[in-house]
This record gives structure tokens, C-alpha cells and sequence, in this order.
């Protein structure tokens, strides 16, 4: 069995530490892969502190994984030794209800597995992520990846990417839509990325000023802020759809007084509190409220292969895993540029 080595949390209080456990041999159609690089996502802080109650410990988080096959299965096709390979949120499904059979496997009926903190459909055992030195995966939750694009910056787009170029692919943003992202984030600075690259008028909504030149440089045509009355009353009825991107508990009702006629406000973010918004703003104008989470194998390869035809990746700032800990803490406060990445050779 191949040995790994990781950084796992012990139980919600404690920090990650090193973590040695083994992988189990790639089956018939799965590959092991190498990790090069793993993202650092806000999920991975409230898992690791169970703050969603549904924590298994030991932990080895990490879902934003990019490495290089070092053994394949038997009956693999798709890829061969050496190749960059990459994995996200999910590892496996049922495969047979109708949403994995029209290749939207994480709406599975019976339940997707998660990348680290759940039950293996194959042998029983404990999922563990990627903040570790390889992982061994069903070639079909595995994605090929552009030769043309940096790989630690490929890496948030298994989760950051994917969960925001799907609702603005489902919703049509595109020329003719006024788009706005609501937060500047390791979400929200690609949903500014893919919605400029689509052709939307790409509107940045901030609580801070001082992020105004940011967003101008990652593609907003349009700048507002939020905790401005007026600037926001400037743009009622004017929006065709709206991403939220925010974590933190806030209101709604003042971007919902902002969509059109059947526009639509879709949440990306995970606040602690259930969102309150007036129903008021919706039947007025027969707005909606939606939600989206990351996207099927299938949408997340049209992704990948989207960014290497247009040179977008994540804006990141690379680490040693020694430094998660801090990561974490630099998350809370805001203190990232947009995505931590951490660099596995430095597991050795």
C-alpha cells in the first residue's frame, strides 16, 4: 500500500500536525497521483474545526489538488504515467441515478463522496485530502489539465474556479448581461475573472474602497460600494444576475433591490446564518434567489480546458505546509491575495 504523508487535525481545537497513514493500491480504473500543489479553501478551516458538525478526525483536508500520475490501473484510459492530473470536491458517486448519468455527480442522489472527511465507496475507509503526497482516484473524477497553464494556480480552480463558472454558465452571463460578484475573495476573484472573460458587464460589489483598484485590474467594468446608499440606489432594477460570493452573515434585500424583472441572486458563499431577505424584493419583480455548488465532472473539464484557452487561473500565494496553521488564521482575517497554495515538495 503506498505510504502518505500529510498534516491532519486530531480533533476541532487542535492545529494540523504531520500525519503519516497509506493510500490503498489503484484499483482497475484508478490512478495514483503525486501532489504537487493543493489549495487552501475556507471549507477546509470549518471542516477542520467541525464548525458544520459533521467532522471525522483524524482530518488531512484539501480539495484543490493538482500532481502527476505516478501509477494507473489496468483498464485506465484517460491517463498514462507521468501526466499532471487533477481532483476536486468529489471523488466518486453512485454513477447510475440520473444526475450522475447526465454527468452532474455532485447532485447525486444517494450522496457524492467528498474528497477528505467521508466514507469510501470502495473500501469502507475514511477519505483523507490533499494535503498530502499523493491520492488515489477513479480516473473519472480526475481531470487533464492545459500544459500551457501554472499548475499552483490550476489548483483553486478544482473548487473556487468550478463553483463560480458554473452558476454563470447555468444563469447565461455573457454580452448584453449586467453581472454583479458580490465579494473579493478566493470565490469572488474568479467569478470577477470568468464573468469579464464571458463578455458580462462585470460589476465588483465591496464594503472597502480600497479594493476598487483590484477589482479594476481583474476585469470589473463597474465598482461599487455597498455600504454606500446611494451608489447602490444608483443601480436598482439594473442587474440581470448577481453571484454571492460572501461567507459572513449579510443581507440580501440590498443587492435583491437591485435585479430585474426575473434576475437572479445565486448564493455560492456558506455564512453560519441562514440568509433573511424580505419577500417583497422577489415578488415585485419575480426575481429569484438560487444556489450552486462546484460543477459535474464533465462542466469541471470544459472549465479547465475554458481557463487554458484564455490564460485564466487563480490569483495565489504560494506556501509550505508548515505554514497552514497560519494560513488559517490569515483566512479569517481577510489577509489573502486570493488563494493560499501549498506547495507539497515541502512535505519532505
Amino acid at each position: 500500500m503506498p505510504a502518505s504523508k500529510g498534516f491532519a487535525a486530531s480533533n476541532a481545537h487542535s492545529p494540523l500536525a504531520p500525519y503519516n497513514f497509506s493510500r490503498r493500491e489503484p484499483g482497475p480504473t484508478e490512478i495514483t497521483v503525486d501532489i504537487l500543489f493543493c489549495g487552501v479553501c475556507h471549507s477546509d478551516l470549518h471542516m477542520a474545526r467541525n464548525e458544520w458538525g459533521n467532522a471525522i478526525y483524524p482530518m488531512v483536508p484539501g480539495h484543490e489538488i493538482v500532481g502527476h500520475v505516478s501509477a494507473t490501473g489496468k483498464s485506465v484510459k484517460k491517463f498514462k504515467t507521468g501526466d499532471i492530473a487533477a481532483i476536486g470536491v468529489i471523488i466518486d458517486s453512485c454513477r447510475h441515478c440520473p444526475p450522475c448519468e447526465r454527468g452532474e455527480e455532485h447532485f447525486c442522489d444517494e450522496g457524492s463522496t467528498l474528497t477528505y472527511a467521508a466514507k469510501d465507496r470502495v473500501d469502507g475507509s475514511i477519505t483523507m485530502g490533499g494535503y498530502s503526497s499523493n491520492y488515489v482516484v477513479d480516473e473519472r473524477f480526475a481531470h487533464t489539465v492545459p500544459s500551457n497553464l501554472d499548475l499552483a494556480a490550476v489548483a483553486p480552480l478544482l473548487c473556487a474556479g468550478i463553483t463560480t463558472y458554473s452558476p454563470l454558465r447555468h444563469w447565461k452571463a455573457g454580452p448584453g448581461k449586467k453581472v454583479g460578484i458580490v465579494g473579493l475573495g478566493g470565490l469572488g476573484h474568479m467569478g470577477l475573472k470568468f464573468a469579464h472573460s464571458f463578455g458580462a458587464h462585470a460589476v465588483q460589489f465591496t464594503t472597502s474602497p480600497r479594493k476598487k483598484a483590484d477589482a479594476l485590474k481583474l476585469g470589473a467594468n463597474e465598482v461599487i460600494v455597498s455600504t454606500d446608499p446611494a451608489a447602490m440606489k444608483a443601480h436598482t432594477k439594473t442587474f440581470d444576475f448577481i453571484l454571492d460570493t460572501v461567507s459572513a452573515p449579510h443581507s440580501l434585500d440590498p443587492y435583491l433591490s437591485l435585479l430585474k424583472q426575473d434576475g437572479t441572486m445565486t448564493l455560492v458563499g456558506l455564512p453560519e446564518q441562514a440568509p433573511e431577505f424580505a419577500v417583497f424584493s422577489l415578488i415585485a419583480r419575480r426575481a429569484s434567489v438560487a444556489g450552486s455548488m462546484i460543477g459535474g465532472m464533465v462542466e469541471t473539464q470544459e472549465m479547465l480546458d475554458y481557463c487554458g484557452k484564455h490564460g485564466i487561473t487563480a490569483d495565489v500565494e504560494v506556501i509550505p505546509i508548515q505554514k497552514v496553521n497560519e494560513a488559517f488564521e490569515r483566512l479569517l482575517k481577510q489577509d489573502v491575495k486570493y488563494r493560499f497554495v501549498i506547495d507539497m515538495s515541502s512535505l519532505k
